[in-house]
């Protein structure tokens, strides 16, 4: 299954996107940004990790491609909970030079369309540290995330304790946001 945006296409893990994906993983700035934490990775350990997740049926994972930079990132709805109809939502773009193509908002805008009218969720959770600032505009102000609350010091980086913004989005929400801006007229 393949889905496509106005920029991107949302396609599987192939063996081939390995390497960007450890690459990724293990890049200082991309750690630094996102909320959890990569160990160093090996080659065989996300070999083994490629294998274990083809038997995971509460994420599904997507490479992130555009016709003009080729394969550029990786995206994921997790944690899926089928019963409450919720889930998690997280993006890495491998290349400071694609942040600001406006790669990530067409890459969530399709992979939340997905969500809620295919996968029928009703809520996509997020959490983004607190001082990310350009993923908070991103996912307040580009696809209408709303922010629900802070943990405070939740995340420990760079020798400091760090506050987790709280965001979320149900299908109503995505809905007004496409309605307000037109996202996917033609």
């Amino acid at each position: 299954m393949e889905l496509y945006g106005k920029k991107v296409r949302l396609r599987a893990i192939e063996a081939e996107d390995l390497e960007l994906l450890r690459a990724m993983k293990n890049d200082p700035y991309i750690e630094h940004n996102i909320v959890g934490w990569f160990p160093p990775v090996s080659k065989q350990q996300q070999q083994q990790w490629y294998e274990s997740q083809k038997l995971n049926n509460d994420t599904i994972r997507f490479m992130i491609e555009t016709k003009e930079d080729g394969t550029v990132g990786y995206t994921k709805i997790a944690n899926i909970d089928w019963k409450n109809r919720t889930a998690s939502g997280g993006i890495m773009i491998c290349n400071k030079e694609n942040m600001s193509k406006g790669i990530a908002t067409d890459t969530y805008m399709t992979l939340l369309k997905y969500a809620f009218f295919e996968l029928n969720l009703n809520r996509i959770n997020g959490a983004i540290i607190d001082y990310n600032k350009a993923s908070q505009r991103f996912a307040v102000e580009k696809v209408g995330y709303t922010i629900e609350g802070v943990k405070r010091q939740a995340i420990y980086k760079d020798g400091a304790y760090h506050d987790l913004i709280m965001i979320g989005m149900l299908k109503e929400d995505y809905i007004k946001k496409i309605e307000e801006t037109g996202y996917w007229d033609h």
